[in-house]
C-alpha cells in the first residue's frame, strides 16, 4: 500500500489571488491579496520563501509570525490564520492595504482629510502605547511600510520583524540589514556617540516622527530633512518637534503624546476622534449617553470618510438596534448611512432591520420611519411591502395620535405602486373612506382626498369608477376650506379617468355648486376646473371622433404612468397640511382641540340640507392649501420631524390595551351609560366603523340621487281632489285643520312658513323630549342588564381560570 505526502500549501483555507503582489514591509515579506476558499471573504497573505544561507533572516520572519499570533489589540494588524512549512511561512490577516499605497489612491481621488489622518495618527500611537506600556515591548520598526489600512479607513500597525523586549531578557535588538530601514533609526543609535536610551520609548517616538513627516510631506529622503515640518498642520507642529528633539529624555511617552494632542486646539481634538472613541466604547455607555450620540451622529456624517460610514458607523448603528435600546433615534444616522451602499449591500443589511422596525409598537419609531420612507422605499419589493410592513402601517389610520395618522396618510403615496389589488383596492380605500368622512381633523381629511387624487391612476377601473367621483364630491362639501379646494383638485388631477356623461351629469353639478363657496380660494379652483371639464366636452361635441381618445384611460388597468398627467395638471402637495397639523398637535398635546360651527354652503335644490358640523378650530392660514409645488415647507417639516423625540408618544401596547378594555366595557353593556355624553362621530368604536363601514362609510352612501318619496297613508286624499274655488261651493270642513293641529303640537312643521311660529320654544320642547326619551331607554337598557348579570351569577357558580370577573 502506498502513503502520498499530503500537500500543506493545498490544503490550507485560503488561496492567494492571481493578482500581482502589492508589495510589502521591507524585507523578506510580500503582500498578496487573497480569499477565503469556504466563503470567498477577503483576506491578506504576508508571504516568506524560505531561502537557503538565509537562516538569521528565516528566525526573524519565524519571530514576527510569532508576535502577530500572540498580539491582539484593535490598532495592531489582525492575525486570522497562518502556515508553517520548510518552504515557506504564510500569515493570513485582515484585508489591509500598505499605507504608502492608500495614501497615493486617495491622493488621485482628491486627497485625504485631516480628520481621516488625524484619527489614523491616533490609531499608530495608541498602538505604540499599548506595545511599550502594556507589554513592556519596543516595536523598534515604525515607519510608513509599517503600517496598513483596512477597508474602513483604520490604520493598523504591523511590521513586527525587529520587535524586542524593554527588559532585556530576549536579548538587544535584532540587526536589522536593510538600509531602507536604518535612516528611520534616532541620531543617539546611529551616530556612535555613546549616548544612552534613557527612556525605553524614546527611539520608537523619534521613529513616530518620521512616520508623521512622511504622511504629510512623502518618502523622507533623509534624516535631516526633519528639520523643516513642511505640510505638517500647525496645531501638530509643537509636538512633531518634541518627537525629533536631539535629546531623547524630553521624548515624550506615547500616552502623554496623545494627552497632549487631546488638549484643546490639539490635532487629535474634533469631532472625527471623539466620534471614534466613542464608537470603541459604545458597549459600557450609560442609554442617555447613547440617545445623545445617536442624535448628534447624523449631524456629522456628511463630512466624515465614506469607507468610515459604511464599515465602522453603519455596524454599530445595526447593532445598537438589535441588542441596545437606542430606539428610534438610529434612524436617521441609518438612513444617512445607507445612501453609501449598492442595492445588493441595501437589500443584506438595512431591509431587514426595516421590516422588523415597522412592527415596533414604539411610535417614535414608527413615525420616523413613515417620514423618511422615500429613502428606502425603492429597495422594497412588493411580496414584502404587502406581507410585513403594510399590515403593520394600516394601524396608524386607526391611531388615536393625528400626526400618525396623518404620516401614514402621506406614506400611500409612496407603497400605492406596490400594494397588491387587495390591498390597494379594498383594505387601503376602506380606511380612506372612514377617514375623510369621519376624522375629527380637517387636515387628516384634507391629506386623504389629496393623497386619493395622486394615487387614483393605481387604482383598478371598477374601483375608479366606484370611489372617485363620490369621494371627492363628499369632499367639495366638507366644512374645512381646504378641503374642499383638495375635493376640486382632486377632479381636476383626475380628469382623464372620467367619462364624458360623469363628467356633464356628475362633476359638474358638483363644482358648479362650488362657484358660490365662501371661500374664494374654493371659488378659483372651481371655476378653473369647470373650464377645463367644459373645453373637453366642447371639444367632443365638435368633433364626436375624438371620444374614444378622451376617454382611453377611463377603462384602463392601473398604470403607473397615468399619475404624470395629473401631476402636471395640479401641482398639490400634502407638505402644506403637515407643517398645520403638527403646530395643531404642539399646541394642544394633551387637551382636545376646541371645536366651532362652521357655516354651511347653499346646497342644490332637492337634497336636504346637511347638519352644522363640528370641526377642530385651526389657524386662518389659507396660504399653504393653495396649489404650490412639492416641497414648499420642507424646511417646515424637518423642523418638526426634529422635534419628534421631544414629544411623550407613548407604546402601541399601552393603546392596544385601552382598547381591549373600552371593547370589554362594550360587551358588558358599558355603552348605554355613555350615549348621551359623546356626538355621533365619537361614539363609534374601530370595530363599529368596520363593521357598518358599508353602511355608513362607503363613498356612495348619500351622493346619489335622492329616493322616491313614500306613499302617503291610506285613506289621505290628494290636494287635486279639493275643490280650489270653483262655482260649486264645497260642503266639507277645512281639509288642513288637521294639519293645523299637528303644528301646533310641535310634531310637524311646514318647511314654507317662517317667522310667524315660536320656533326657539318648539326647538327647546324638541330637544327636551329628544332628551327626556333616551334618558328613559338608557335607564331601560341599565336595568336589563342588571337582571342578566344577576342570572349568570346565579347560574354559573364559581370561577373559572381565564373567565373574566363582571362586577
Amino acid at each position: 500500500m502506498w502513503f502520498f505526502a499530503r500537500d500543506p500549501v493545498r490544503d490550507f483555507p485560503f488561496e492567494l489571488s492571481p493578482d500581482p503582489p502589492e508589495g510589502g514591509p521591507p524585507g523578506p515579506w510580500v503582500l498578496h491579496r487573497g480569499r477565503k476558499k469556504a466563503t470567498g471573504s477577503p483576506v491578506s497573505i504576508f508571504v516568506y520563501d524560505v531561502k537557503p544561507g538565509a537562516d538569521e533572516q528565516t528566525q526573524v520572519a519565524k519571530a514576527a509570525f510569532k508576535r502577530l499570533k500572540t498580539l491582539r489589540h484593535p490598532n495592531i494588524l489582525a492575525y486570522i490564520d497562518g502556515l508553517e512549512t520548510d518552504k515557506c511561512l504564510h500569515v493570513v490577516t485582515e484585508a489591509v492595504t500598505p499605507l504608502k499605497m492608500y495614501l497615493k489612491e486617495r491622493a488621485e481621488a482628491g486627497g485625504l482629510k485631516e480628520l481621516e489622518l488625524s484619527w489614523g495618527l491616533h490609531q499608530i500611537v495608541k498602538a505604540l502605547s499599548f506595545l511599550v506600556n502594556d507589554c513592556s515591548l519596543i516595536h523598534n520598526n515604525v515607519c510608513m511600510a509599517a503600517v496598513f489600512v483596512d477597508r474602513a479607513g483604520e490604520w493598523k500597525l504591523g511590521g513586527l520583524d525587529y520587535m524586542y523586549s524593554s527588559q532585556g531578557n530576549g536579548g538587544g535588538p535584532p540587526r536589522k540589514g536593510v538600509p531602507e530601514l536604518e535612516q528611520y533609526d534616532p541620531p543617539e543609535l546611529a551616530d556612535g556617540s555613546g549616548r544612552a536610551v534613557r527612556e525605553k520609548w524614546s527611539a520608537d517616538m523619534w521613529r513616530l516622527g518620521c512616520l508623521i513627516w512622511e504622511v504629510f510631506n512623502g518618502s523622507l529622503p533623509r534624516a535631516a530633512a526633519l528639520r523643516n515640518p513642511g505640510k505638517i498642520p500647525k496645531s501638530l507642529v509643537p509636538h512633531y518637534c518634541e518627537l525629533v528633539g536631539a535629546n531623547p529624555k524630553v521624548r515624550p511617552n506615547p500616552a502623554r503624546f496623545l494627552q497632549n494632542c487631546r488638549a484643546p486646539g490639539g490635532f487629535l481634538n474634533n469631532r472625527f476622534v471623539e466620534t471614534n472613541l466613542f464608537l470603541e466604547e459604545i458597549q459600557i455607555k450609560e442609554p442617555a449617553e447613547k440617545q445623545k450620540f445617536f442624535q448628534e451622529l447624523s449631524k456629522s456624517l456628511d463630512s466624515f470618510p465614506e469607507d468610515f460610514c459604511r464599515h465602522k458607523v453603519l455596524p454599530q448603528l445595526l447593532t445598537a438596534f438589535e441588542f441596545g435600546s437606542a430606539g428610534a433615534v438610529v434612524l436617521t444616522p441609518l438612513f444617512k448611512v445607507g445612501k453609501f451602499l449598492n442595492a445588493e449591500e441595501y437589500q443584506q443589511k438595512i431591509i431587514p432591520v426595516v421590516v422588523k422596525m415597522f412592527s415596533s409598537t414604539d411610535r417614535a419609531m414608527r413615525i420616523r420611519l413613515l417620514q423618511q420612507m422615500e429613502q428606502f422605499i425603492q429597495y422594497l419589493d412588493e411580496p414584502t411591502v404587502n406581507t410585513q410592513i403594510f399590515p403593520h402601517v394600516v394601524h396608524g389610520f386607526l391611531d388615536t395620535n393625528p400626526a400618525i395618522r396623518e404620516q401614514t396618510v402621506k406614506s400611500m403615496l409612496l407603497l400605492a405602486p406596490k400594494l397588491n389589488e387587495a390591498n390597494l383596492n379594498v383594505e387601503l380605500m376602506k380606511h380612506f373612506a372612514r377617514l375623510q368622512a369621519k376624522d375629527e381633523q380637517g387636515p387628516i381629511r384634507c391629506n386623504t382626498t389629496v393623497c386619493l387624487g395622486k394615487i387614483g391612476s393605481y387604482l383598478s377601473a371598477s374601483t375608479r369608477h366606484r370611489v372617485l367621483t363620490s369621494a371627492f364630491s363628499r369632499a367639495t362639501k366638507d366644512p374645512f376650506a381646504p378641503s374642499r379646494v383638495a375635493g376640486v383638485l382632486g377632479f381636476a388631477a383626475t380628469h382623464n379617468l372620467y367619462s364624458m356623461n360623469d363628467c356633464a351629469h356628475k362633476i359638474l353639478p358638483v363644482l358648479c355648486g362650488l362657484t358660490v363657496d365662501p371661500e374664494k380660494s374654493v371659488r378659483d379652483q372651481a371655476f378653473k376646473a369647470i373650464r377645463s371639464f367644459l373645453s373637453q366636452l366642447e371639444s367632443v361635441s365638435e368633433d364626436p371622433t375624438q371620444l374614444a381618445e378622451v376617454e382611453k384611460d377611463v377603462h384602463a388597468a392601473s398604470s403607473p404612468g397615468m399619475g404624470g398627467a395629473a401631476a402636471s395638471w395640479a401641482g398639490w402637495a400634502v407638505t402644506g397640511v403637515s407643517s398645520l397639523t403638527s403646530k395643531l398637535i404642539r399646541a394642544h398635546p394633551a387637551a382636545a382641540p376646541a371645536e366651532t360651527n362652521v357655516p354651511q354652503r347653499p346646497t342644490p335644490e332637492g337634497l336636504p340640507a346637511p347638519a352644522p358640523t363640528l370641526v377642530p378650530a385651526t389657524p386662518a392660514t389659507p396660504g399653504p392649501w393653495e396649489t404650490q409645488e412639492e416641497g414648499t415647507d420642507t424646511a417646515d417639516d424637518s423642523s418638526a420631524a426634529d422635534r419628534w423625540d421631544d414629544e411623550d408618544w407613548g407604546s402601541l401596547e399601552q393603546e392596544a390595551e385601552s382598547v381591549l378594555v373600552q371593547q370589554e366595557d362594550w360587551s358588558t353593556g358599558g355603552q348605554a351609560s355613555r350615549a348621551g355624553q359623546t356626538s355621533s362621530l365619537d361614539v363609534k368604536s374601530p370595530e363599529s366603523d368596520w363593521s357598518s363601514w358599508d353602511a355608513e362609510g362607503s363613498w356612495e352612501q348619500g351622493w346619489q340621487d335622492p329616493s322616491p318619496p313614500e306613499p302617503p297613508p291610506e285613506g289621505t286624499r290628494l290636494a287635486s281632489e279639493y275643490n280650489w274655488g270653483g262655482p260649486e261651493p264645497s260642503d266639507k270642513g277645512d281639509p288642513f285643520a288637521a294639519l293645523s293641529a299637528r303644528r301646533e303640537t310641535g310634531a310637524q312643521l311646514r318647511p314654507d312658513s317662517w317667522g310667524d311660529d315660536n320656533w326657539e320654544g318648539l326647538e327647546t320642547e324638541n330637544r327636551q323630549g329628544k332628551a327626556e326619551l333616551a334618558r328613559k331607554k338608557r335607564e331601560e337598557r341599565r336595568r336589563e342588564m342588571e337582571a342578566k348579570r344577576a342570572e349568570k351569577k346565579a347560574a354559573k357558580g364559581p370561577m373559572k381560570l381565564g373567565t373574566r370577573k363582571l362586577d
